[in-house]
């Protein structure tokens, strides 16, 4: 499973825990925790493909010369 993989099941798992909350507060925490896992999510998958097009760009260079 790579990381974003896990940071998208943690939200998933913080979605579902969420929707089975009666209590306001625990709900809200719930859907706060689904709010940060997606955005680590998000900003693994960015550091993820900027690193690939690094690599691509850094592989190119080196075709070039």
């Amino acid at each position: 499973m790579t990381e974003i993989e896990l940071f998208r099941a943690r939200a998933d798992e913080a979605a579902s825990a969420a929707a089975g909350c009666n209590l306001d507060n625990v709900r809200d925490r719930h859907l706060r925790s689904q709010a940060a896992w997606e955005a680590m999510a998000v900003r693994a998958e960015r550091v993820a493909n900027q690193r690939a097009l690094n690599e691509a760009e850094k592989e190119a260079r080196t075709v070039a010369c």
